[in-house]
Formats: C-alpha cells, structure tokens, sequence
C-alpha cells in the first residue's frame, strides 16, 4: 500500500482547498480511508474517514459542515474539500488505510489505532 498526498498549500481563512490521497493497492471495495492532521506541539487529530465497502463517511465536530470526504474508486483517490478554512486548521494532513469493517464490531474510524498505512502528509497553512 502506497498514500500520497497532495494539495496543500497556503489559502487565505474562508478560503477553500482540496486535498488528494493517492492510495495504490489499497481495495476500494473493502478497505477505509480516514484523514489526520497534527499540528505543531498538538496531538495527531482524526477529522474524516470513509469506509469504501459502503460509503459511509465520518467526521470530527471541528470539521463537520465544513469538509467533505469522497472518493473516486476509477482513479483509487479519496478527496478531502475544506471550506471556510480557519486558522486552526492549520497542520500537516495525513491520510491513513485500514481494514474495512468486520462484521458488527464498533469501530472508532477517526482513531489512527485503527489504520495500518500512512501517507508523508502535505501542509495547510491558512492565514487569517
């Protein structure tokens, strides 16, 4: 499994951007997707996650409203669509693969314990 990410850059708060993930030999049909940011001196923050066997999707209270997580199985890509960009939101953003679902379990799919692959990430910077 290979992530990369892309898109990041400085925007101006208010602002929108939109983050790529790369994710080869992950298995659309299966496996998950989340995002993670980490901001310097903070912990690593998972924000949105996408469960590809069924679309459902998952976001943090600080992102929800805000960002929207999709995915494009032809070009094995899963997007990220910020909007109203906050200073706050600055931080290196990751996206993470994992396992999808296993039966009825509960999963914590913003937890990163759940997620077995990690891309570089790419840095968001937004001015206020």
């Amino acid at each position: 499994v290979q992530l990369v990410e892309s898109g990041g850059t400085l925007a101006q708060a208010g602002g929108s951007l939109r983050l790529s993930c790369a994710a080869s030999g992950v298995r659309f049909g299966e496996d998950s997707i989340g995002w993670f940011r980490q901001a310097p001196g903070k912990e690593r923050e998972g924000i949105s996650a996408i469960v590809l066997s069924d679309g459902s999707t998952y976001y943090a209270d600080s992102v929800t409203g805000r960002f929207t997580i999709s995915s494009d199985n032809a070009r094995n890509t899963v997007y990220l669509q910020m909007s109203r960009l906050k200073p706050e939101d600055t931080a290196v953003y990751y996206c993470a693969a994992g396992p999808g679902p296993l039966g009825s379990a509960y999963v914590d799919w913003l937890s990163r314990y759940e997620y077995d692959y990690w891309g570089q990430g790419t840095q968001v910077t937004v001015s206020s």
